[in-house]
């Protein structure tokens, strides 16, 4: 099932590729799970591990499933086009999320259950802030450089 609704919402966004909404809603989606922890933290690390560990398997299920789209949809999209900046913009935000990707999916194989995240609570802050601080970061430059130039293709 949820790979026919992963073809089907990239047949979706392939044929409206100018239409930036539904990428911007996921980056709505993860910053809110990323406020969420991050309250979550504030209240106590060991106390909210099994809220804390829930939460970021959630997130981590929006940012796959958005990853994958950007890559189906996306970067082959700047790859294609006639511009060469516009396929080295591509190129250069694919090859940077790469990296964050992998970061982040290392950050989410290590602190995803309650005991791993309560056994070391100031570790996981530090690698959390690390992560999140990465994929805020991001989710701004794709909103404010790549979707626009994405809509001009």
């Amino acid at each position: 099932m949820a790979d026919l609704v992963h073809r089907t919402m990239i047949a979706t966004l392939s044929s409206s590729i100018m239409d930036t909404k539904k990428f911007r809603h996921d980056h709505s989606d993860i910053l809110a799970h990323i406020h969420a922890l991050r309250m979550l933290v504030k209240l106590g690390i060991a106390s909210n591990a099994a809220a804390i560990a829930k939460q970021i398997i959630t997130i981590s299920s929006t940012i796959k499933l958005h990853l994958a789209v950007e890559d189906k949809v996306v970067y082959p999209a700047f790859a294609a086009s006639k511009d060469p900046a516009m396929a080295a913009t591509g190129a250069r935000f694919q090859s940077e999320m790469g990296e964050i990707s992998a970061d982040y999916m290392a950050f989410a194989g290590a602190w995803n259950t309650s005991d791993k995240i309560a056994s070391a609570p100031e570790q996981f802050r530090e690698q959390a802030n690390r992560i999140f601080k990465a994929l805020f970061e991001r989710t701004q430059r794709e909103n404010e450089e790549l979707y626009p130039a994405l809509a001009t293709l």
